[in-house]
């Protein structure tokens, strides 16, 4: 998998600077751009390594193949996944500052969840912190936050392993706050899936809220290339700050 991750390097490199170009208006949106054998030259890149990083700005809808027209920009492209990892406390509190509290910071045997999301082993150790963020009015959110297990950290992402290490007061932090501090200049990328639900007992208790209070059930698991390093489920009940949802196209 080392050998694999070298080679797909330059490929996520690649699909950045071609990704800046787009977002910067290099290449504005309805553009078409050059040819596959000018643009190689241009970026002084390969063929094979360029087209494997625009079939991922497609896949990503960037980009649209036209037949008979080549390539071209499409008119919204979407931001790319990995601008919008950033800590709930932080996205959530754009109006009211939120701190974090935490309730619970242990490690565990994979679950369900960890199992499908993280590919976690069975038997391996995976940090689980258990969060309350807090505002002005009292408790906001809910948060459950997986890491990957260490070695599969040291060897993906070392410097978000280093950072969980050297954290002095976990307790005032979120394993996403950790990892997005962590990864300047390390594309990430996110999934995120949105439900509704109730609270229930336990996690009204922990909210301050009746167990029938409706709430949105956020799921989250992000990766560095195709290795996840973090899962999370946040739940906002009603009354929490509105959380943007950006759409692609």
């Amino acid at each position: 998998m080392a050998a694999g991750g070298q080679r797909r390097r330059p490929v996520v490199a690649l699909y950045e600077r071609i990704a800046d170009a787009i977002h910067d208006g290099t290449y504005p949106p309805g553009s078409t751009l050059p040819s596959e054998p000018r643009l190689a030259g241009e970026l002084g890149v390969s063929r094979p390594a360029l087209r494997e990083a625009l079939l991922l700005l497609q896949e990503d809808g960037l980009l649209t193949v036209r037949r008979g027209v080549g390539r071209t920009v499409n008119a919204h492209p979407p931001r790319r996944g990995f601008e919008q990892i950033q800590a709930l406390e932080e996205l959530l509190g754009t109006a009211a500052p939120l701190r974090v509290r935490g309730l619970l910071r242990t490690v565990e045997e994979p679950t369900d969840f960890t199992t499908q999301h993280l590919l976690a082993p069975a038997g391996a150790e995976l940090r689980f912190w258990e969060s309350v963020l807090v505002g002005e009015a009292g408790p906001a959110a809910l948060s459950h936050e997986w890491a990957a297990a260490d070695e599969v950290l040291e060897r993906a992402h070392p410097a978000f392993a280093e950072a969980l290490r050297a954290t002095v007061a976990p307790e005032r932090t979120s394993l996403l706050g950790i990892l997005a501090a962590a990864s300047r200049g390390v594309p990430l990328a996110g999934h995120s899936a949105v439900t509704a639900t109730l609270l229930g007992r336990r996690r009204g208790e922990q909210l301050g809220r009746p167990a029938d209070t409706p709430a949105v059930l956020v799921t989250q698991v992000v990766r560095v290339e195709e290795t996840p390093v973090l899962a999370a489920k946040h739940m906002l009940p009603t009354g929490a700050p509105a959380l943007a949802v950006l759409q692609s196209n």
